[in-house]
């Protein structure tokens, strides 16, 4: 599920109310029984943004949750993607080519409903070379 912060425009400059680190955009990913990951961009002071990731994983005591939080700047966008997809493909294609991690997709067809599931093929891992931009990569 993500949405969008439609009071994003009156919350923007310097006399923005006390909810100033309210997200402008969450997507949410549930992961198993106990975990969720949430991606939110958020704004500075400086009408700059950035992205926070975070990890909320319920309590076996059924007493709460557990976070943990990254904040990821713009800088570092392209270097953490890059780095991110590396990773991932390395995964799937040195380590384990036959899994079919395109099985795990039901997890989100039921979140945000069967037109919103996007299945991507582990056979073609994406390509990424060092200095390459976000914005000219073909997924």
């Amino acid at each position: 599920m993500s949405y969008e912060n439609k009071s994003f425009n009156e919350n923007r400059g310097e006399n923005r109310p006390e909810n100033r680190n309210e997200s402008l955009y969450s997507k949410r990913i549930k992961a198993g029984k106990r975990r969720t990951y949430f991606f939110d961009v958020r704004s500075t002071r400086g009408n700059d943004y950035f992205i926070t990731i975070t990890e909320s994983k319920k309590r076996f005591d059924d007493n709460g949750y557990d976070r943990h939080k990254m904040f990821l700047y713009k800088e570092d966008f392209n270097k953490f993607l890059a780095a991110l997809t590396e990773t991932i493909n390395y995964v799937k294609t040195d380590l384990m080519p036959d899994f079919d991690f395109d099985a795990y997709n039901h997890d989100q067809e039921n979140e945000d409903g069967p037109e919103n599931t996007t299945t991507t093929s582990s056979a073609t891992p994406l390509q990424v070379s060092e200095g390459s931009n976000v914005d000219d990569w073909k997924i």
